[in-house]
Protein backbone atom coordinates (compact mmCIF):
# COMPACT_ATOMS: atom_id res chain seq x y z
CA UNK A 1 0.00 0.00 0.00
CA UNK A 2 2.78 2.25 1.10
CA UNK A 3 4.51 1.34 -2.09
CA UNK A 4 1.21 2.41 -4.22
CA UNK A 5 1.29 5.73 -2.68
CA UNK A 6 4.58 6.48 -3.48
CA UNK A 7 4.45 5.43 -7.33
CA UNK A 8 1.74 7.86 -7.34
CA UNK A 9 3.10 10.96 -5.65
CA UNK A 10 6.04 10.59 -7.89
CA UNK A 11 4.07 10.35 -11.26
CA UNK A 12 1.83 13.40 -9.91
CA UNK A 13 5.40 14.79 -9.78
CA UNK A 14 6.27 14.21 -13.07
CA UNK A 15 3.53 15.24 -14.31
CA UNK A 16 3.25 18.54 -12.50
CA UNK A 17 6.90 19.25 -14.07
CA UNK A 18 6.74 18.45 -17.56
CA UNK A 19 2.60 18.67 -18.45
CA UNK A 20 2.91 23.16 -18.38
CA UNK A 21 6.24 22.91 -20.92
CA UNK A 22 3.94 20.39 -23.39
CA UNK A 23 1.11 22.90 -22.88
CA UNK A 24 3.41 25.44 -23.43
CA UNK A 25 4.46 27.89 -20.62
CA UNK A 26 5.68 31.81 -20.74
CA UNK A 27 8.94 31.36 -22.84
CA UNK A 28 11.85 32.67 -20.82
CA UNK A 29 12.24 35.96 -23.32
CA UNK A 30 9.25 36.98 -23.38
CA UNK A 31 6.83 38.25 -21.48
CA UNK A 32 3.27 36.76 -21.10
CA UNK A 33 -0.59 37.74 -19.78
CA UNK A 34 -4.01 36.52 -20.13
CA UNK A 35 -2.76 32.86 -19.62
CA UNK A 36 0.24 33.00 -21.66
CA UNK A 37 -1.95 33.66 -24.67
CA UNK A 38 -0.58 37.56 -24.72
CA UNK A 39 2.56 37.04 -25.83
CA UNK A 40 5.64 40.03 -26.05
CA UNK A 41 8.75 39.25 -26.92
CA UNK A 42 9.59 42.44 -28.82
CA UNK A 43 13.44 43.95 -28.88
CA UNK A 44 15.08 40.11 -27.72
CA UNK A 45 17.70 39.83 -31.01
CA UNK A 46 15.83 36.44 -32.40
CA UNK A 47 16.63 35.08 -35.14
CA UNK A 48 13.71 31.99 -34.45
CA UNK A 49 10.82 31.66 -32.49
CA UNK A 50 11.06 31.22 -29.04
CA UNK A 51 10.13 27.42 -28.14
CA UNK A 52 7.29 26.80 -25.55
CA UNK A 53 4.36 29.11 -27.67
CA UNK A 54 0.79 28.33 -26.48
CA UNK A 55 -0.89 27.23 -30.01
CA UNK A 56 -3.76 29.24 -28.94
CA UNK A 57 -2.00 33.02 -29.09
CA UNK A 58 -4.47 35.60 -29.17
CA UNK A 59 -1.33 38.50 -29.29
CA UNK A 60 2.12 38.00 -30.24
CA UNK A 61 4.94 40.63 -30.63
CA UNK A 62 7.84 40.02 -32.32
CA UNK A 63 8.82 43.56 -33.36
CA UNK A 64 12.56 45.26 -33.08
CA UNK A 65 14.29 41.36 -33.78
CA UNK A 66 16.59 39.85 -36.36
CA UNK A 67 13.87 38.04 -37.76
CA UNK A 68 14.71 37.04 -41.64
CA UNK A 69 12.02 34.68 -42.78
CA UNK A 70 9.16 33.71 -40.89
CA UNK A 71 7.23 31.47 -43.56
CA UNK A 72 5.04 28.57 -42.21
CA UNK A 73 6.08 29.21 -38.94
CA UNK A 74 3.00 31.27 -37.80
CA UNK A 75 0.35 29.33 -39.29
CA UNK A 76 -0.21 27.24 -36.12
CA UNK A 77 -1.36 30.51 -34.01
CA UNK A 78 -5.07 29.40 -35.55
CA UNK A 79 -6.46 32.33 -32.52
CA UNK A 80 -4.19 34.96 -33.50
CA UNK A 81 -5.72 38.25 -33.53
CA UNK A 82 -2.36 40.78 -33.54
CA UNK A 83 0.76 40.13 -35.28
CA UNK A 84 3.42 42.66 -34.76
CA UNK A 85 6.30 41.82 -36.88
CA UNK A 86 7.81 45.41 -37.59
CA UNK A 87 11.34 46.49 -37.37
CA UNK A 88 13.26 43.01 -38.19
CA UNK A 89 14.71 42.18 -41.86
CA UNK A 90 11.55 40.17 -43.80
CA UNK A 91 12.05 40.72 -47.25
CA UNK A 92 8.44 39.74 -47.68
CA UNK A 93 4.87 39.34 -45.65
CA UNK A 94 5.39 35.68 -44.04
CA UNK A 95 3.69 32.96 -46.30
CA UNK A 96 0.85 30.97 -44.73
CA UNK A 97 -0.83 33.61 -42.02
CA UNK A 98 -3.33 32.25 -39.85
CA UNK A 99 -6.92 33.52 -41.13
CA UNK A 100 -8.10 34.57 -38.03
CA UNK A 101 -6.05 37.66 -37.80
CA UNK A 102 -7.38 40.98 -36.93
CA UNK A 103 -4.52 43.18 -37.27
CA UNK A 104 -0.77 43.08 -38.77
CA UNK A 105 1.79 45.35 -38.70
CA UNK A 106 4.88 44.42 -40.40
CA UNK A 107 6.52 48.31 -40.72
CA UNK A 108 10.27 48.59 -41.05
CA UNK A 109 11.46 45.62 -42.16
CA UNK A 110 12.95 45.13 -46.36
CA UNK A 111 9.66 44.14 -47.91
CA UNK A 112 9.74 44.65 -51.80
CA UNK A 113 6.59 43.64 -53.32
CA UNK A 114 3.14 42.99 -51.68
CA UNK A 115 1.96 39.79 -53.42
CA UNK A 116 -1.33 38.60 -53.70
CA UNK A 117 -1.09 35.61 -51.38
CA UNK A 118 0.31 38.00 -48.79
CA UNK A 119 -3.51 38.73 -47.65
CA UNK A 120 -5.25 36.19 -49.81
CA UNK A 121 -8.36 34.87 -47.79
CA UNK A 122 -7.75 37.25 -45.00
CA UNK A 123 -11.49 37.60 -44.27
CA UNK A 124 -10.96 39.16 -40.64
CA UNK A 125 -8.03 41.44 -41.44
CA UNK A 126 -9.30 45.11 -40.48
CA UNK A 127 -6.03 46.47 -40.30
CA UNK A 128 -2.50 45.77 -42.33
CA UNK A 129 0.33 48.79 -41.87
CA UNK A 130 3.05 47.26 -44.75
CA UNK A 131 4.46 51.83 -44.09
CA UNK A 132 8.37 52.20 -44.48
CA UNK A 133 9.24 49.34 -46.12
CA UNK A 134 10.64 48.83 -49.74
CA UNK A 135 7.21 48.45 -51.49
CA UNK A 136 7.21 48.94 -55.19
CA UNK A 137 3.93 47.07 -56.04
CA UNK A 138 1.09 46.24 -53.81
CA UNK A 139 -1.31 43.46 -55.31
CA UNK A 140 -4.88 43.46 -53.52
CA UNK A 141 -7.68 40.79 -54.02
CA UNK A 142 -10.57 43.28 -52.68
CA UNK A 143 -12.91 40.43 -52.63
CA UNK A 144 -10.99 38.67 -49.84
CA UNK A 145 -10.07 41.45 -47.89
CA UNK A 146 -13.98 42.11 -47.15
CA UNK A 147 -12.84 43.37 -43.45
CA UNK A 148 -9.93 45.82 -44.46
CA UNK A 149 -10.58 49.26 -42.94
CA UNK A 150 -7.07 50.76 -42.39
CA UNK A 151 -4.35 50.52 -45.43
CA UNK A 152 -1.13 51.96 -44.54
CA UNK A 153 0.82 51.58 -47.67
CA UNK A 154 2.85 55.19 -46.63
CA UNK A 155 6.63 55.63 -46.73
CA UNK A 156 7.58 52.87 -49.79
CA UNK A 157 8.30 52.99 -53.27
CA UNK A 158 4.86 53.12 -55.34
CA UNK A 159 4.64 54.38 -58.26
CA UNK A 160 1.08 54.09 -58.75
CA UNK A 161 -1.77 53.40 -56.58
CA UNK A 162 -2.39 50.23 -56.34
CA UNK A 163 -5.59 48.95 -57.80
CA UNK A 164 -8.52 46.36 -55.99
CA UNK A 165 -8.56 48.28 -53.20
CA UNK A 166 -11.51 46.54 -50.62
CA UNK A 167 -14.20 48.30 -51.08
CA UNK A 168 -15.23 48.52 -47.48
CA UNK A 169 -12.07 50.65 -47.03
CA UNK A 170 -12.18 53.72 -44.66
CA UNK A 171 -8.75 55.13 -44.14
CA UNK A 172 -5.91 54.87 -47.21
CA UNK A 173 -2.06 56.12 -46.11
CA UNK A 174 -0.19 56.37 -49.23
CA UNK A 175 2.38 59.29 -48.37
CA UNK A 176 5.92 59.37 -48.98
CA UNK A 177 6.08 57.82 -51.92
CA UNK A 178 6.65 58.39 -55.63
CA UNK A 179 3.17 58.00 -57.00
CA UNK A 180 2.68 59.90 -60.22
CA UNK A 181 -0.41 58.90 -61.76
CA UNK A 182 -4.09 57.12 -60.90
CA UNK A 183 -5.13 54.34 -63.49
CA UNK A 184 -8.72 54.55 -64.28
CA UNK A 185 -11.43 52.83 -61.82
CA UNK A 186 -8.92 52.48 -59.23
CA UNK A 187 -10.99 54.87 -56.95
CA UNK A 188 -14.52 54.30 -58.34
CA UNK A 189 -15.53 51.83 -56.01
CA UNK A 190 -14.21 52.98 -52.66
CA UNK A 191 -18.11 54.42 -51.26
CA UNK A 192 -16.58 54.16 -47.80
CA UNK A 193 -13.21 55.78 -48.37
CA UNK A 194 -13.15 59.23 -45.55
CA UNK A 195 -9.78 59.53 -45.07
CA UNK A 196 -6.97 59.48 -48.27
CA UNK A 197 -3.41 60.58 -48.11
CA UNK A 198 -1.45 61.72 -50.84
CA UNK A 199 1.13 63.97 -49.91
CA UNK A 200 4.91 63.65 -50.22
CA UNK A 201 4.47 62.01 -53.77
CA UNK A 202 4.97 62.85 -57.35
CA UNK A 203 1.77 63.66 -59.09
CA UNK A 204 1.71 67.01 -61.56
CA UNK A 205 -2.06 66.34 -62.01
CA UNK A 206 -5.31 64.25 -61.38
CA UNK A 207 -6.91 61.83 -63.76
CA UNK A 208 -10.28 63.40 -64.79
CA UNK A 209 -13.17 61.70 -62.49
CA UNK A 210 -10.38 60.43 -60.72
CA UNK A 211 -12.24 61.60 -57.26
CA UNK A 212 -15.44 62.17 -58.44
CA UNK A 213 -16.85 58.74 -56.80
CA UNK A 214 -15.60 59.61 -53.20
CA UNK A 215 -18.91 60.51 -51.49
CA UNK A 216 -17.90 59.68 -47.78
CA UNK A 217 -14.40 61.34 -48.19
CA UNK A 218 -13.61 63.57 -45.23
CA UNK A 219 -10.08 64.42 -45.59
CA UNK A 220 -7.52 64.25 -48.21
CA UNK A 221 -4.08 65.39 -47.96
CA UNK A 222 -2.54 66.86 -51.69
CA UNK A 223 0.77 68.98 -50.30
CA UNK A 224 4.50 68.77 -51.15
CA UNK A 225 4.12 67.68 -54.67
CA UNK A 226 4.87 68.49 -58.07
CA UNK A 227 1.83 69.99 -59.61
CA UNK A 228 1.63 71.57 -63.15
CA UNK A 229 0.10 75.05 -62.37
CA UNK A 230 0.82 75.79 -66.01
CA UNK A 231 -0.72 72.36 -67.56
CA UNK A 232 -3.65 74.00 -68.44
CA UNK A 233 -4.96 70.63 -70.33
CA UNK A 234 -4.56 68.24 -67.28
CA UNK A 235 -4.21 70.58 -63.82
CA UNK A 236 -8.16 72.04 -64.58
CA UNK A 237 -9.94 68.95 -62.78
CA UNK A 238 -7.87 68.71 -59.57
CA UNK A 239 -8.64 72.21 -59.09
CA UNK A 240 -12.31 72.44 -59.77
CA UNK A 241 -12.46 69.81 -57.32
CA UNK A 242 -10.95 71.09 -54.77
CA UNK A 243 -13.04 74.08 -55.06
CA UNK A 244 -16.49 71.74 -55.08
CA UNK A 245 -15.25 69.01 -52.58
CA UNK A 246 -17.07 69.02 -49.19
CA UNK A 247 -14.09 66.65 -48.13
CA UNK A 248 -11.36 69.25 -46.23
CA UNK A 249 -8.13 69.29 -48.74
CA UNK A 250 -4.62 69.62 -47.20
CA UNK A 251 -2.43 71.59 -49.63
CA UNK A 252 -4.98 72.49 -52.27
CA UNK A 253 -3.03 72.53 -55.74
CA UNK A 254 -1.61 75.67 -56.84
CA UNK A 255 -2.51 77.69 -53.66
CA UNK A 256 -0.82 80.68 -53.12
CA UNK A 257 -0.37 80.13 -49.37
CA UNK A 258 1.54 77.43 -48.40
CA UNK A 259 -0.14 74.19 -46.45
CA UNK A 260 -0.98 74.77 -42.82
CA UNK A 261 2.03 74.17 -40.86
CA UNK A 262 -0.30 71.85 -38.38
CA UNK A 263 -2.72 69.76 -39.83
CA UNK A 264 -4.27 66.29 -38.68
CA UNK A 265 -2.84 63.15 -40.10
CA UNK A 266 -3.98 59.55 -40.07
CA UNK A 267 -5.23 58.58 -36.75
CA UNK A 268 -3.18 54.85 -37.50
CA UNK A 269 -4.15 51.92 -35.04
CA UNK A 270 -0.21 50.44 -33.70
CA UNK A 271 0.43 47.56 -32.37
CA UNK A 272 0.41 49.59 -28.99
CA UNK A 273 -3.02 50.33 -29.01
CA UNK A 274 -4.09 46.71 -29.34
CA UNK A 275 -1.65 45.08 -27.27
CA UNK A 276 -2.90 43.48 -24.26
CA UNK A 277 1.05 43.86 -23.12
CA UNK A 278 1.99 47.57 -23.37
CA UNK A 279 0.63 50.90 -21.92
CA UNK A 280 0.69 54.50 -23.28
CA UNK A 281 1.53 55.46 -26.77
CA UNK A 282 4.32 55.40 -29.77
CA UNK A 283 5.86 58.06 -31.41
CA UNK A 284 8.73 57.00 -34.07
CA UNK A 285 11.03 59.97 -35.23
CA UNK A 286 9.10 61.95 -37.78
CA UNK A 287 9.97 65.05 -39.98
CA UNK A 288 8.85 68.59 -38.23
CA UNK A 289 7.46 69.86 -42.04
CA UNK A 290 4.49 66.89 -42.04
CA UNK A 291 1.06 67.00 -40.25
CA UNK A 292 0.85 65.92 -36.71
CA UNK A 293 -0.71 62.09 -35.96
CA UNK A 294 -3.15 61.32 -33.43
CA UNK A 295 -2.42 58.07 -31.35
CA UNK A 296 -4.89 56.19 -29.15
CA UNK A 297 -4.26 55.19 -25.84
CA UNK A 298 -6.29 52.46 -23.62
CA UNK A 299 -8.84 53.33 -21.31
CA UNK A 300 -7.85 56.87 -21.65
CA UNK A 301 -9.55 60.30 -23.48
CA UNK A 302 -6.42 62.22 -24.26
CA UNK A 303 -5.26 64.66 -26.86
CA UNK A 304 -1.74 64.20 -28.04
CA UNK A 305 0.25 65.03 -31.31
CA UNK A 306 3.37 63.85 -32.81
CA UNK A 307 5.68 64.36 -36.08
CA UNK A 308 4.27 62.37 -39.15
CA UNK A 309 5.68 60.25 -41.20
CA UNK A 310 9.15 61.49 -43.40
CA UNK A 311 10.23 61.59 -46.60
CA UNK A 312 13.06 59.05 -46.13
CA UNK A 313 13.22 55.91 -44.74
CA UNK A 314 14.50 56.40 -40.91
CA UNK A 315 17.62 53.94 -39.20
CA UNK A 316 16.20 51.21 -37.09
CA UNK A 317 15.52 52.79 -33.71
CA UNK A 318 16.26 50.82 -30.43
CA UNK A 319 14.06 48.28 -29.25
CA UNK A 320 11.23 49.35 -26.92
CA UNK A 321 10.63 48.08 -23.35
CA UNK A 322 7.23 46.90 -22.69
CA UNK A 323 5.52 49.50 -20.39
CA UNK A 324 4.03 46.46 -18.36
CA UNK A 325 0.84 43.63 -19.03
CA UNK A 326 -2.72 44.92 -19.14
CA UNK A 327 -5.42 42.63 -19.93
CA UNK A 328 -6.95 43.12 -23.82
CA UNK A 329 -9.65 45.65 -24.30
CA UNK A 330 -11.78 45.93 -27.06
CA UNK A 331 -11.31 50.25 -28.41
CA UNK A 332 -12.64 52.24 -31.07
CA UNK A 333 -10.65 55.07 -31.99
CA UNK A 334 -12.53 58.46 -32.38
CA UNK A 335 -10.84 61.08 -34.41
CA UNK A 336 -12.51 64.40 -33.00
CA UNK A 337 -11.76 67.73 -34.91
CA UNK A 338 -13.00 71.12 -33.06
CA UNK A 339 -11.88 74.17 -32.10
CA UNK A 340 -9.75 74.56 -29.49
CA UNK A 341 -12.34 76.13 -26.89
CA UNK A 342 -12.79 72.88 -25.79
CA UNK A 343 -12.85 71.53 -22.52
CA UNK A 344 -10.12 72.70 -20.36
CA UNK A 345 -9.23 68.74 -18.63
CA UNK A 346 -8.36 67.98 -22.52
CA UNK A 347 -5.21 69.99 -22.19
CA UNK A 348 -4.44 73.70 -23.14
CA UNK A 349 -5.22 74.94 -26.60
CA UNK A 350 -3.26 75.38 -29.33
CA UNK A 351 -2.68 77.49 -31.80
CA UNK A 352 -4.14 75.55 -33.93
CA UNK A 353 -8.21 75.38 -34.98
CA UNK A 354 -8.55 72.01 -35.00
CA UNK A 355 -7.66 69.36 -32.66
CA UNK A 356 -6.81 66.13 -33.31
CA UNK A 357 -7.71 64.11 -30.41
CA UNK A 358 -8.55 59.91 -29.61
CA UNK A 359 -11.43 58.34 -27.91
CA UNK A 360 -10.74 54.73 -26.53
CA UNK A 361 -13.68 52.91 -25.40
CA UNK A 362 -13.02 50.30 -23.06
CA UNK A 363 -15.23 47.37 -23.19
CA UNK A 364 -15.78 44.69 -19.83
CA UNK A 365 -15.68 45.43 -16.17
CA UNK A 366 -12.40 47.25 -14.75
CA UNK A 367 -9.71 44.75 -13.84
CA UNK A 368 -9.81 47.18 -10.25
CA UNK A 369 -13.55 46.76 -9.54
CA UNK A 370 -12.79 45.39 -6.19
CA UNK A 371 -11.15 48.22 -5.29
CA UNK A 372 -13.30 51.06 -6.52
CA UNK A 373 -14.79 53.16 -3.91
CA UNK A 374 -18.53 52.67 -3.36
CA UNK A 375 -20.98 55.19 -3.41
CA UNK A 376 -21.16 57.76 -0.69
CA UNK A 377 -25.30 57.65 -0.62
CA UNK A 378 -25.21 53.76 -0.87
CA UNK A 379 -23.09 54.03 2.44
CA UNK A 380 -24.69 56.27 4.56
CA UNK A 381 -27.81 54.84 3.72
CA UNK A 382 -26.47 51.39 5.09
CA UNK A 383 -25.32 53.36 8.05
CA UNK A 384 -28.74 54.87 8.60
CA UNK A 385 -30.39 51.44 8.19
CA UNK A 386 -27.92 50.05 10.97
CA UNK A 387 -29.29 50.50 14.48
CA UNK A 388 -27.15 52.31 17.16
CA UNK A 389 -25.49 49.86 20.15
CA UNK A 390 -26.96 50.70 23.86
CA UNK A 391 -25.36 52.84 26.32
CA UNK A 392 -23.46 50.54 28.64
CA UNK A 393 -24.66 53.25 31.42
CA UNK A 394 -28.07 52.68 30.87
CA UNK A 395 -29.28 48.84 31.26
CA UNK A 396 -32.43 47.73 29.93
CA UNK A 397 -35.22 46.83 31.84
CA UNK A 398 -34.60 43.23 30.13
CA UNK A 399 -31.36 43.55 32.47
CA UNK A 400 -32.25 44.18 35.51
CA UNK A 401 -35.24 41.86 35.58
CA UNK A 402 -32.43 39.03 34.90
CA UNK A 403 -30.05 40.86 37.92
CA UNK A 404 -32.85 40.14 39.97
CA UNK A 405 -34.08 36.86 39.46
CA UNK A 406 -29.85 36.01 40.19
CA UNK A 407 -30.18 37.15 43.63
CA UNK A 408 -33.18 35.67 44.26
CA UNK A 409 -31.51 32.14 43.50
CA UNK A 410 -28.35 33.27 45.31
CA UNK A 411 -30.72 33.57 48.44
CA UNK A 412 -32.45 30.55 47.83
CA UNK A 413 -29.20 28.81 47.86
CA UNK A 414 -28.07 30.08 51.08
CA UNK A 415 -30.91 29.48 52.47
CA UNK A 416 -31.30 25.38 51.92
CA UNK A 417 -27.54 25.57 52.85
CA UNK A 418 -28.39 26.98 56.32
CA UNK A 419 -30.99 24.28 56.38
Amino acid sequence: MEYQILNTSTCLLVLLVFIPTGLGICPSSCKCSGNDRNVDCSGRNLTVLPQGLQDNLTYLNLSFNQFVDLDHQLTRFTNLRTLDISNNWLKNVPAHLPKSLWELYATNNNIKVLQKLDTAYQWNLRVLDVSRNMVERAVLINNTLSSLKFLNLSSNKLWTVPTNMPYNIETVDLSSNFLSQILPGTLVRLQHLTSLYLHNNKFSYIPDKAFDQLSQLQVITLYNNPWSCGDHQNIPYVLQWVQGTAARVLGAPCAEQPWPSTVPAPAWPTALDSSPMLRGTKAADREASAPTKATKTHKQFKAKETPALGTQRPERPLPRSPAGPQEAAATRTVLVQGSTEGNASLGPATASSTTPMTLSITSGMPTNYSKMPQSTTATFRREEATPSAPDARAPSRAGRWHAGLLWLALLHAVALAMD
